[in-house]
């Protein structure tokens, strides 16, 4: 069975003005479906085709860059689609938002280190808020379409929340300014799916 293209939940011009119609036009229609056909054709023949993208990301280290890249680059699209929400914003509430504030001192602060993350990622990358093994929140950083699931991953952990600072993520509205894409993605995150992603990883 192959790999999919998820469709997202919301119109690609439902995150505007934070995030245009062309990106998300491109962003989803044209660079994430290639990352699916190009997984496809990595993994053609193999039995792993059959397996779901969370064991093949768990085990990475033994699969060619093809699908080290094309797998990341599925997954990764496929959870950032649905932490974004035309009704997003604000500030996290229950266990998440506690957790947070207990970790980070405030979620101002929280926002400024994650910012920093994005920022401060060399090149193209993502920068991640995740659950680690002892159920702690951290944050962290990964290059291309890495991520901390993977058993390569510097620091690992499930990954609740993700902002891809690749360039076609915000360079058809943003240019060269990665920040302002950084400031303007917190208003429309979807707090409510993180807050569930927080409550699974935690469970």
């Amino acid at each position: 069975m192959a790999f999919t293209l998820p469709a997202l939940s919301y119109a690609t011009d439902a995150l505007e003005p934070h995030i245009d119609k062309l990106t998300m036009e491109i962003h989803h229609g044209k660079h994430h479906q290639a990352y699916v056909t190009n997984l496809n054709k990595a993994l053609e023949g193999k039995p792993e085709a059959e397996s779901n993208i969370d064991d093949i990301i768990k085990n990475i280290s033994k699969f060619p860059p093809a699908v080290r890249n094309n797998g990341g680059g599925h997954y990764n699209h496929s959870l950032f689609w649905t932490l974004l929400s035309p009704n997003g914003g604000g500030e996290p509430t229950g266990a998440l938002g506690e957790a947070i504030k207990s970790t980070f001192g405030s979620f101002a602060d929280f926002k400024t280190k994650l910012s920093e993350a994005g920022a401060t990622r060399f090149g193209s990358g993502w920068a991640w808020l995740v659950v680690t093994a002892d159920k702690k929140l951290a944050i962290t950083s990964t290059p291309n379409q890495d991520n901390p699931l993977m058993d390569i991953a510097e620091v690992k952990g499930a990954p609740i929340f993700g902002i891809d600072v690749w360039e076609h993520a915000y360079y058809l509205k943003y240019q060269n300014r990665r920040p302002d894409y950084l400031a303007a993605i917190w208003n429309v995150v979807n707090w409510n799916h993180v807050a569930e992603l927080y409550t699974k990883a935690t469970a």
